[in-house]
């Protein structure tokens, strides 16, 4: 079973149909035991860093999250989900999840913010799993004000250009983190997510 981290944004129902399609269980929670007892974590991302941070730590989520990923269980984080799982957020001027070192920053410049709609990626690390049966240089659909800053590139699998480069894809032994929202990218997304459920079954 896949745990879906509610913490009051949108864009639950989408993500959990999209897993749905690919053969995954999921279950959608906001409570930290079932966070324990699942194989993987998703925490899907629309709406404030400061606020969303404030959920989850008031449940417990944040803590479940960290130790989720401490035993080594596959985690996705998607736009705002994978922003939060850096040490600080400029958005609330609010601390992470600090599973990877680095911050989240407004784009400082681009055609026009939010960043809202198709952009490409481009992979630096083209044998990353996430990437299998993708094409080199897909096209996602990224909604969003802020990009996330790793403080180490090692993890740094794909960028995307909107004015200047910023990282898009996060791939570590721990986790998976897209800025774009696979579930609202068609074949592509799907691909990607299925990539996911194949870690998760492994």
């Amino acid at each position: 079973m896949i745990a879906i981290i509610d913490y009051g944004a949108g864009n639950i129902h989408s993500i959990e149909k999209a897993l749905e399609h690919v053969g995954a269980q999921v279950q959608v929670t906001d409570d930290p035991q079932v966070v324990a007892q699942s194989q993987a974590v998703v925490l899907p991302g629309v709406g404030s860093g400061g606020a969303a941070m404030a959920r989850m730590s008031s449940r417990g989520l944040d803590r479940a999250i960290r130790e989720a990923t401490f035993q080594g269980k596959p985690f996705l984080g998607i736009c705002l989900g994978m922003q939060l799982l850096a040490d600080h957020h400029e958005e609330g001027e609010v601390e992470g999840l600090r599973l990877f070192r680095g911050s989240v920053r407004r784009i400082p410049h681009g055609p026009k913010i939010p960043h809202m709609g198709w952009n490409q990626i481009q992979t630096l690390q083209p044998d990353q799993p996430i990437f299998a049966g993708l094409p080199a240089d897909a096209y996602f659909y990224f909604a969003h004000s802020y990009y996330v800053e790793p403080q180490d590139q090692t993890g740094v699998a794909a960028v995307t250009d909107y004015g200047s480069p910023y990282c898009s894809v996060i791939a570590t032994d721990q986790v998976w983190g897209t800025q774009f929202h696979p579930e609202k990218s068609g074949d592509v997304g799907l691909q990607l997510l299925n990539n996911f459920v194949k870690w998760v079954k492994q």
